[in-house]
C-alpha cells in the first residue's frame, strides 16, 4: 500500500479532468500543500521531441533517461517489452507530498470524484458501477443525489471536499 494520500479524478474523454486537475493543484498548493500527480495517457506518448540528445539516448536502447538542470529533472522509463506498470509502482515512484492527485484510471480503487460534462465523450455515470467513486461534479443538473454533487466549477468546494475525504484536514 503506498504511502500518500490519493484522491482521483475520473470520467469520460472531455469531462474537464485536466482542466480541474489545474485548478485543484493551484488552489491547494495556494493553501500550502504540497501536490504531486499521476496522469493516465491512454495512447503512446512523448515528452521528448526527435532529434534531443534525451531522445537519442532511448532511441539508442536506454532503458531509463535522466534529464537534469538546475530548475527540474525527469527521469523516462522505456517500457520495451515490459507490461505497464500498476498505480501503486507508479506512487512508490514518488517522492514525499501531501497528496497525489490521480488523473483517469478510471478503475482503480480510490476514492475519486466523478466529473460529468454535456460535451464528454459519454454521458453513462460511472458511480453506480464504481463504490469508490464519493462525489460527482457537473457542468448541468444531476438527478443522482445519493453522492455529494458538486458545481464543476467551484474548486475551492471540490478542494476542501477533497482534504477532508482524504483527512488532510479535521473538519
Amino acid at each position: 500500500m503506498t504511502p500518500h494520500r490519493v484522491f482521483g479524478i475520473s470520467g469520460w474523454k472531455n469531462s474537464g479532468k485536466t482542466g480541474l486537475t489545474e485548478r485543484l493543484v493551484q488552489e491547494l498548493t495556494r493553501r500550502g500543500y504540497r501536490i504531486s500527480t499521476v496522469k493516465h495517457a491512454h495512447h503512446d506518448f512523448d515528452i521528448d521531441k526527435p532529434g534531443a540528445d534525451s531522445f537519442r539516448h532511448r532511441e539508442a536502447g536506454a532503458h531509463e533517461v535522466a534529464i537534469v538542470s538546475g530548475k527540474r529533472f525527469a527521469i523516462m522509463h522505456e517500457l520495451r517489452d515490459e507490461s505497464e506498470p500498476n498505480l501503486e509502482e507508479i506512487l512508490g515512484r514518488l517522492g514525499p507530498c501531501d497528496l497525489v492527485l490521480i488523473e483517469g484510471y478510471k478503475r482503480e480503487p480510490v476514492p475519486k470524484i466523478e466529473l460529468r460534462r454535456l460535451e464528454a465523450k459519454s454521458r453513462e455515470p460511472l458511480s453506480p458501477s464504481d463504490p469508490h467513486i464519493v462525489a460527482i461534479a457537473a457542468d448541468h443538473p444531476v438527478a443522482d443525489k445519493t453522492l455529494p454533487v458538486f458545481d464543476l466549477s467551484d474548486t475551492e468546494a471540490i478542494a476542501d471536499f477533497i482534504l477532508q475525504t482524504t483527512g488532510l484536514t479535521a473538519e
